[in-house]
Order: structure tokens, then C-alpha cells, then sequence
């Protein structure tokens, strides 16, 4: 992440919005976890990767799988979400909202 970041700062790049996309979710999960972990171990295990990097990245990340279609919608989401706030703040005469704040109340 540091050298993305590094990269990113390089291009100007680096005060733009992000989002993370941590992809091939499934083979992560094929690889590191083995048959004999019980599920709710598992559902752990991927519930505090996924918070750390919450974290790290101001919760704008994703999980995804997109051979399996997982979490694909959430991706959708999270971009259309970013889309709609930079929308609001760049064209805020067209939104036909009072403010941005009343907006982002409703996401």
C-alpha cells in the first residue's frame, strides 16, 4: 500500500477519493484457510482482516471475488456513493439539495 500511496502522491493524485479493492477473495480464503477450520473461525478471521483494513483506509474498501461475483454490489455502492458526494459538492446548484450535509444524512 505504501508504494500506491507513494505513487499516487507522485501523479497528484494523492488527495483524490480512493477505494481500496481487495479482489481474488477466494483464492485468499482457498489458500489460508484449510478444511478442517470450523466456519466461525473462519467468519473471524476474515472479520478482523477486513475491519484492520477498515482502518487503515478509512473504511473505503472493498472485498471482493469478481470470478464468484461476490461482494460485487457492495463495490457498486461504495462507488456510486463517492460518485453522488463529489457530484454534490462540485454541481451543489444542480443537485436541488439545501446542503450537502442534508444529503450525505440519507447514505
Amino acid at each position: 500500500m505504501k508504494v500506491v500511496n507513494t505513487t499516487l502522491a507522485e501523479l497528484g493524485c494523492a488527495e483524490k477519493p480512493i477505494i481500496t479493492v481487495f479482489n481474488k477473495m477466494d483464492l485468499y480464503e482457498e489458500r489460508t484457510f484449510d478444511q478442517w477450520l470450523e466456519e466461525d473461525v473462519k467468519q473471524t478471521i476474515l472479520k478482523d482482516l477486513k475491519k484492520r483494513w477498515e482502518n487503515e483506509t478509512g473504511a473505503t474498501c472493498v472485498f471482493v471475488s469478481a470470478t464468484q461475483k461476490r461482494e460485487i454490489d457492495g463495490l457498486r455502492a461504495n462507488l456510486l456513493q463517492q460518485v453522488r458526494a463529489l457530484y454534490i459538492k462540485r454541481y451543489p446548484y444542480k443537485t436541488g439539495y439545501h446542503s450537502y450535509e442534508s444529503y450525505t444524512e440519507g447514505i
